[in-house]
């Protein structure tokens, strides 16, 4: 049964290779689609060209490493949340601030350094929910699109092409019959196979029909991705604004330094200036001495942070918490606590308040 199976199924396929054949060197008629399927299906083929390039350009500017694309598609085909994962500009405000606890907090170029650098590692973080909300509203719909409804229609168009091949081979052996019984046979394949070929015109003319339809929900699509594009500029916006303002304050205070004299005219550096009863409080309450090694410092936690291993500590945006960084370890990572919990978390969570 099984190798009679085979057999048909041979048959069948090398008479639509004859028929595809002499169609090609005109010997053959074809059965023409008529001209309102044919410009459903050109619209579909458009829409997948298009969409397959919008995919891939949107791709390119939100997610530029491959590596990371290729990470993100994996958790995603898994439905896994993927770690997290620091931005570039994150890791550059992280330098910065590392380099700016290094100079001092007390010179002016310490404590910009800490104040910038802070900035950039909030860019960093308005720019990662930035890519998030692209990424869920725009990228995921339209890809999804490409995979299940073009693919269908992929498919299915394919099946039609087959089933015009079985038919024109039919009109074919019927023209070339010459007995009844031949003929007779002929018309009877011939029937079964313009039934065939109706049906699967209908089913993916109606799914073509559907693309059309479709372009409302993308329309949606690029909506959002609009309205998170004006959010993430925004945010950024205003990010910048706030840290001109502190950076102009600092310098303004800087001047002021500088322009100190003793009473003698001799200019006062600012490491000679004597600190205030404030300012050694202020210093008091910011910095402790850490009971296994450095300086344990106060924090502002600037994003939500979920612990991904034992030995780290789960952080809540806008909490204070003390950090202290200790050698042998991540510098992306610095040791928290908060009560009795301890544990590393990311530096780039954290805004110090020690400056």
């Amino acid at each position: 049964m099984d190798l009679k199976k085979l057999a048909g199924q041979a048959g069948q396929f090398l008479t639509r290779a004859v028929q595809y054949t002499e169609e090609k060197i005109g010997s053959a008629e074809k059965t023409e689609l008529d001209g309102h399927f044919e410009s459903l299906s050109h619209q579909a083929d458009s829409a997948r060209h298009w969409t397959e390039k919008m995919l891939v350009g949107a791709e390119s500017v939100l997610i530029p490493n491959p590596g990371n694309r290729v990470e993100d598609m994996i958790f995603e085909k898994i439905e896994k949340r993927r770690p997290n994962r620091l931005s570039n500009l994150e890791y550059f405000g992280l330098d910065m601030v590392q380099a700016g606890n290094d100079f001092g907090s007390g010179t002016a170029y310490g404590s910009a350094l800490l104040k910038v650098g802070g900035a950039e590692q909030r860019l960093g973080m308005v720019e990662r929910e930035f890519i998030s909300n692209a990424v869920q509203g725009f990228i995921q719909p339209l890809r999804k699109f490409l995979e299940t409804e073009m693919k269908t229609i992929t498919k299915e168009k394919r099946l039609l092409e087959t089933k015009r091949l079985d038919l024109d081979a039919c009109k074919s052996r019927l023209r070339k019959a010459r007995s009844l019984d031949g003929q007779s046979s002929a018309e009877a394949d011939l029937r079964k196979a313009q039934a065939d070929f109706d049906r699967q015109a209908e089913i993916t003319k109606l799914l073509l029909e559907g693309v059309r339809s479709s372009q409302a929900a993308h329309l949606r699509y690029l909506n959002e991705l609009v309205e998170a594009q004006t959010l993430y500029y925004d945010q950024s916006h205003k990010v910048m604004v706030e840290l001109q303002k502190e950076l102009a304050s600092l310098s303004l205070s800087t001047d002021d330094t500088a322009g100190a004299t003793t009473a003698s005219g001799v200019p006062v550096k600012a490491s000679s200036i004597p600190e205030t009863n404030a300012s050694l409080t202020a210093k008091e309450n910011g910095v402790k001495e850490g009971e296994e090694g450095g300086s344990w410092r106060r924090a502002k936690v600037v994003c939500d942070y979920d612990a991904m291993s034992r030995d780290e500590m789960s952080l809540m945006m806008n909490e204070i918490v003390w950090y202290c960084e200790k050698g042998g370890q991540s510098s992306d990572f610095v040791m928290a606590k908060r009560d009795n919990q301890t544990g590393r978390v990311p530096g780039a969570y954290l805004e110090p308040l020690d400056d």
